[in-house]
């Protein structure tokens, strides 16, 4: 049984990276006039990174109130770890 809910909040934790990373994608496909490779050197050039980051973080919470609507407790947890690995991320990117 406990091997079953690890991979629940596995399960959780992959589709917040993987929502987030394609939001950070479409985020910097749409709104930036630079190719994807120049707008990710010129966030970390212009210390920006952290703030993109937390911008491409936000589907998460959709993500997560859908898991919670399902019953999908598991994978909501999954979640919120994603959502605070993504905390500590950017903050050690704006203070560091």
């Amino acid at each position: 049984m406990e091997n079953v809910i690890k991979k629940e909040v596995f399960k959780g934790f992959v589709v917040a990276i993987v929502a987030a990373a394609f939001s950070f994608y479409i985020f910097l496909e749409h709104f930036s006039i630079y190719t994807l490779e120049e707008s990710i050197m010129i966030a970390r050039s212009g210390q920006l990174f952290g703030k993109l980051l937390a911008l491409s973080a936000l589907p998460n919470v959709i993500v997560f109130f859908i898991f919670l609507k399902k019953n999908q407790d598991y994978r909501a947890r999954g979640v919120l770890l994603a959502l605070f690995l993504f905390a500590l991320t950017i903050a050690f990117l704006q203070y560091v």
